[in-house]
């Protein structure tokens, strides 16, 4: 018998959360696939890949208490059904019940599961009967249902806890399943046509500048036009904080500029958007198929003056020490402060993968070190809100190399270590974490 069809908005959901299960990234995936859906398809797909991820662990112990089974022990295609059956009905008013039942049955169908599509339905008539039922509520432990309400890990928001107090780490990890505003920047380089930002507005966009990164903006609304214009290299589209980091770095003309950790290039290209066409900006990354990519878009957005260079930033640097005026180190992190656009990662990091970053990290900042000039500065930033990875291997540099200072900043997001740090809770931004040092010239003291 044929199977019966399948909305391409939810048949695309379902196999990305399917490539996102097997290790790839959601976002990745998502952009691979905007072109082949209509836009309230791609809307709506959007929403039920990053929901679902960001519900995970709510939408399985309410599978669980409906199926009266673990949700290990159901099939793969089974479990990612039945959560976006009810993310459907718990998450998604305008979506009818029946809609939402009927196409999950036909989604079982479709993955060749037809002896599943009773279980499915019976399931997700039961949530269809109890739309208020929640299972956090059932819970004893304080910690578990924290973690079941919120859908993190319990050992995530255990060390959140005691490191930002109980307030913060909820008000945090509440707002990790929001959604993230999208921001982007002008590329100046690309900007004698017409204003980017008149022409968005007059498409019907809603603009707003930035509190946190100077000349960055927020929008909503005419997606197919900032589309268009990213396509184009005339806009970026980069979160508020890590335009921040570009900022910090306060290049001037003709000074020589180090990203040690480049790709895809975000801040790189930044960096050269901001600076004259006389400064020199080697950027390095250890893969070379990433840094393909920065090439790319280095090109596609006008700007001349970066070098790319393969190399791993964990070995000794094959430049002569004090050869730049400026270092950027940011890092490879967690990545726990942008939850809200990766919300897979909070399924698969484990603290000995912080531990491991953190060592790793303190080796890039001090072999970084050695290339900044007397009176030059050294960034080293994450989207980390973990300490482990932020302040510990600051302090740890510090303590280790006397020669630098951290910089004061005058940018209105100083932790009392002289760090600026974002939250999406309190900017609604990623959660970054920079620290600015200066390396002093002793010879003139």
């Amino acid at each position: 018998m044929k199977s019966k069809s399948v909305s391409p908005s939810r048949l695309a959901a379902f196999e990305v959360l399917r490539r996102v299960q097997e290790g790839a990234y959601a976002s990745v995936v998502l952009a691979t696939i905007e072109n082949e859906l209509k836009k309230n398809d791609r809307a709506l797909c959007h929403e039920l890949v990053m929901g679902v991820l960001r519900r995970q662990l709510w939408l399985d112990r309410l599978i669980e208490l409906y199926a009266k089974r673990r949700v290990g022990d159901l099939d793969d295609s089974v479990r990612l059904v039945l959560r976006l059956g009810i993310y459907q009905l718990r998450f998604l008013s305008r979506v009818p019940a029946s809609a939402a039942v009927n196409e999950s049955v036909n989604l079982i169908h479709h993955a060749r599961l037809r002896s599943a599509g009773s279980l499915v339905n019976a399931v997700l008539r039961r949530a269809t009967r109890e739309p208020d039922l929640d299972p956090a509520d059932l819970i004893d432990d304080p910690l578990e249902r924290f973690s079941v309400a919120t859908s993190h890990p319990a050992w995530l928001l255990k060390r959140w806890r005691e490191a930002f107090g109980e307030d913060e780490a909820e008000a945090f990890a509440r707002a990790n399943n929001e959604p993230a505003p999208i921001a982007f920047r002008v590329v100046q380089r690309r900007s004698s046509q017409a204003d980017p930002c008149e022409r968005l507005r007059a498409a019907g966009a809603d603009l707003v500048p930035s509190r946190v990164a100077k000349n960055a903006w927020r929008i909503s609304g005419a997606g197919r036009l900032l589309g268009e214009l990213a396509a184009a290299g005339e806009v970026y589209l980069q979160d508020e904080a890590s335009q921040l980091v570009a900022l910090l770095l306060d290049v001037h003309s003709r000074q020589r500029v180090l990203d040690l950790c480049a790709a895809p290039g975000s801040k790189t290209t930044h960096i050269a958007d901001l600076g004259e066409d006389a400064a020199v900006i080697v950027a390095a990354d250890v893969h070379e198929h990433r840094l393909r990519t920065l090439i790319s878009s280095a090109q596609l957005q006008g700007l001349r003056s970066i070098r790319a260079v393969a190399l791993d930033g964990l070995r000794s640097l094959p430049f002569v020490a004090g050869s730049f005026d400026r270092v950027l180190v940011d890092a490879p992190c967690s990545g726990t402060g942008t939850l809200r656009r990766n919300p897979e990662i909070r399924w698969r990091i484990s603290p000995a993968d912080i531990q491991d970053l953190a060592g790793r990290q303190k080796q890039l900042l001090l072999n970084a070190a050695v290339g900044v000039k007397p009176g030059g500065r050294l960034i080293y930033s994450t989207c980390s809100v973990e300490p482990e990875e932020n302040e510990e291997v600051v302090q740890s540099f510090l303590e280790n190399n006397r020669t630098f200072r951290p910089v004061e900043l005058d940018c209105g997001l100083q932790t009392s270590g002289a760090a600026v740090r974002t939250w999406p809770q309190r900017q609604d931004t990623d959660g970054f974490f920079i620290s600015v040092l200066e390396r002093q010239d002793l010879t003139s003291a």
